[in-house]
């Protein structure tokens, strides 16, 4: 069966653009509009409204990209499911996850699974983990090494790893707007102190709520994508930053920062695999599900 017309026209619906498409394709772009005029002769009507500068998605179009997608899933599905049967698994998994959750889990999480499953290709993406379950949803990777939100969607389902405390994080050296005493906070003291938070995601959210306990608006100095990038700009002395303390703890910056015993303090959070329900009938995801213990 070639599917590689469907292929060809999901990944043009979703970037809108011949000459990404094709270098994606590994095709000519008189080939790949040769493909999708052959898909569109076949269907009838037309799927892209296309000019000189801009390519567009018909009415006709995104139903087709629907139905594109669940006939590729199902095509899939079926391939490993034959495949189990017969004893050996192949294909690929992507996984999405932070920088430091990729050398913090990754290792532990797929050496035996390499061992037990040698033709399965693993390909990783890291990125800001404020991002991974959205991507997950919208099926842009079909698992993530992420924190577990504080309202699970339903159509997801949740693997801990492991448990990590959010913790306050100040320069190691002394600055004039440091809080005196972080374990009872002063509220006019923290309503005058720099703040560097993540943009998004559960640690932004658990900062904001601590804030609004103390009854003052942060002054946020920066707002971050990414963990990592915290760490770095709070050794630098631009403030006070909060990051799970598993970042810190593989940080090469650790040392440039202190922890604050500051009070309350935030609520740790589970970090895990989670992947769609939809998903986890893949033999293959299903298999490096079980595989996490």
């Amino acid at each position: 069966m070639d599917l590689r017309p469907l292929r060809q026209f999901l990944i043009l619906a979703d970037t809108l653009h011949f000459g990404r498409t094709s270098d994606a394709c590994h095709i000519s772009a008189s080939t790949l509009s040769r493909s999708i005029a052959q898909l569109e002769d076949a269907l009838g009507v037309r799927l892209f409204e296309r000019d000189n500068r801009s390519v567009q998605l018909t009415r006709e179009g995104r139903l087709f990209q629907q139905y594109a997608r669940d006939a590729l899933e199902q095509w899939e599905l079926l391939r490993h499911s034959l495949m189990e049967e017969a004893g050996e698994l192949s294909g690929e998994i992507s996984i999405y996850c932070s920088v430091t959750a990729s050398y913090s889990f990754l290792y532990e999480l797929l050496s035996e699974f390499r061992l037990r499953y040698p033709r399965i290709e693993l390909k990783l993406h890291t990125g800001d983990p404020a991002d991974a379950i959205a991507r997950v949803l919208n099926g842009d990777e079909d698992m993530a090494i992420t924190a577990r939100p504080e309202a699970l969607p339903g159509q997801l389902a949740f693997k801990p790893i492991a448990k990590s405390p959010l913790v306050f994080i100040a320069p190691s050296e002394e600055a004039s707007w440091l809080p005196s005493a972080s374990a009872r906070p002063q509220p006019d003291e923290w309503a005058n102190t720099p703040m560097i938070l993540s943009e998004s995601g559960l640690a932004r959210e658990r900062a904001d709520a601590w804030f609004r306990q103390l009854g003052i608006k942060p002054r946020i100095y920066a707002q971050v994508a990414g963990n990592e990038a915290i760490v770095s700009m709070v050794g630098l002395g631009f403030g006070i930053g909060v990051v799970p303390k598993i970042v810190l703890d593989n940080s090469p910056l650790a040392s440039r920062v202190n922890l604050l015993d500051v009070q309350p303090r935030l609520a740790p959070y589970d970090v895990g695999l989670c992947v769609t329900d939809k998903k986890l009938r893949n033999p293959l995801i299903r298999a490096l599900w079980d595989q996490v213990r």
